[in-house]
C-alpha cells in the first residue's frame, strides 16, 4: 500500500482513498482490512503531493468530536492535503459485529447530519458544542486547527434523495453518488432542487463518482483480467460469491471497465452530465500495477484534454 501511495504521488494522480471497513467487503472474512484513519496518518507521513481521502468514512464509527480532532491532525501531519469522505454507514453486518448496532436508516442519517454539524463548528472555531439528540459535546476544543483555511473539505456520500442529499446541499464542498448516466443526472437534479430550497449554490458543489476500473487493450484481455480476479477471490469467497462479485465487471454496463476508448468515451459522456472527479477503484492493484499504468498513459490525458477532470486512486 505505501509503494501504490509513492507511485500515485509522484504521478499525475490527484488523489489516493481507502475505505472505511472493518471487515472485507461484499463477504467478512479473515483478508486483511485496515483501519482507514490511521492509514491516513501513515500516508499523510509517506507522500508529499496528493491528496488524501476516505471513501467514505461511517460518521457512527467514532465520536464526531473526536474524528474531528483525528482528521484535524492528519491534516496538520499531511501538510494540508486531508479531504473528509462521510457517510451514514450501511454494513450491517460489521455494524454489528463491533457492537454498534445497526440503527434504522432515518437515525443513521440522523447521526451524520449532527456529526457534520460538529466536524465544521471544531474545524473553523476550535471549539464545537451541539446537545444534539445523538451527540451532545459541550465546549470541545480541536486545537491546533487543520491546515486548510475554513477547514478539511466534506464530501457527503450517498444518494439518499430526501436526507442526504439535503444534507450535502447544505454543508458539502462534493458529493458522491451514483456514477451511471441516468443516476447521476437523478441525483444532481435533485441535489440542484435542494440547493434552491436551502438557498446554497449548486455550482459551488462538486459532484463526485467511484468507478471499479479494469482497463486493457483489447477486450479479450479485459475479460482475461476479470477471469483472474474472479480465480483470486474465489477462495476467500466460494465461487458463488466470486462470480456475483465479479458480475458487474462482466455486464458490459460498468463504465470504468474496457479498452482505453471505451472508457474514455463514457467518462467524458459523464464529464458532459456534470462530473466532476471520478475516484476510480482498481482491483488488481495489489497484485499487477499495468492496468494503472494504461490508464495513466490512455485514459487520464484523454479525461483532462476533454475537459480538465480530475481523477483520483483507490
Amino acid at each position: 500500500m505505501s509503494s501504490l501511495a509513492a507511485h500515485a504521488d509522484a504521478g499525475a494522480w490527484e488523489s489516493i482513498w481507502v475505505y472505511d471497513h472493518f471487515h472485507t467487503v461484499p463477504v467478512a472474512t479473515d483478508e486483511a482490512t485496515h483501519e482507514a484513519w490511521t492509514l491516513m496518518a501513515a500516508f499523510a507521513a509517506t507522500t508529499s503531493r496528493v491528496r488524501l481521502g476516505q471513501m467514505c468514512t461511517c460518521m457512527s464509527y467514532r465520536n464526531p468530536a473526536y474524528l474531528a480532532k483525528v482528521a484535524a491532525t492528519a491534516d496538520l501531519i499531511s501538510g494540508g492535503r486531508v479531504e473528509m469522505g462521510i457517510g451514514a454507514g450501511w454494513y450491517e453486518q460489521e455494524w454489528k459485529a463491533y457492537g454498534y448496532g445497526f440503527p434504522r436508516a432515518g437515525e443513521r442519517l440522523a447521526r451524520l447530519e449532527e456529526g457534520v454539524q460538529i466536524m465544521k463548528q471544531a474545524w473553523t472555531t476550535g471549539r464545537a458544542t451541539l446537545q444534539g439528540e445523538h451527540y451532545q459535546v459541550e465546549d470541545a476544543i480541536v486545537r491546533p486547527l487543520p491546515l486548510q483555511e475554513g477547514g478539511i473539505p466534506l464530501w457527503i456520500a450517498g444518494g439518499g434523495e430526501k436526507v442526504t442529499l439535503r444534507i450535502a446541499a447544505q454543508y458539502a464542498q462534493y458529493t458522491n453518488f451514483d456514477g451511471s448516466p441516468a443516476g447521476f443526472a437523478q441525483k444532481s437534479a435533485l441535489l440542484r432542487g435542494h440547493c434552491e430550497a436551502l438557498g446554497t449554490d449548486f455550482d459551488a458543489i462538486t459532484r463526485s463518482s467511484n468507478y471499479n476500473t479494469i482497463v486493457a487493450a483489447t477486450e479479450a484481455e479485459v475479460a482475461s483480467r476479470i477471469d483472474a480476479i474472479e480465480a483470486r477471490v474465489t477462495p476467500s469467497l466460494g465461487e458463488a460469491k466470486a462470480a456475483e462479485f465479479v458480475s458487474e465487471y462482466r455486464s458490459g454496463e460498468a463504465l470504468g471497465v474496457g479498452t482505453p476508448e471505451q472508457i474514455v468515451e463514457r467518462l467524458t459522456g459523464m464529464q458532459e452530465l456534470g462530473l466532476g472527479y471520478s475516484i476510480h477503484y482498481f482491483p488488481e492493484a495489489a497484485y499487477d500495477r499495468s492496468g494503472i499504468e494504461l490508464f495513466e498513459r490512455e485514459v487520464m490525458p484523454a479525461l483532462l484534454g476533454a475537459r480538465e477532470a480530475v481523477s483520483a486512486l483507490a
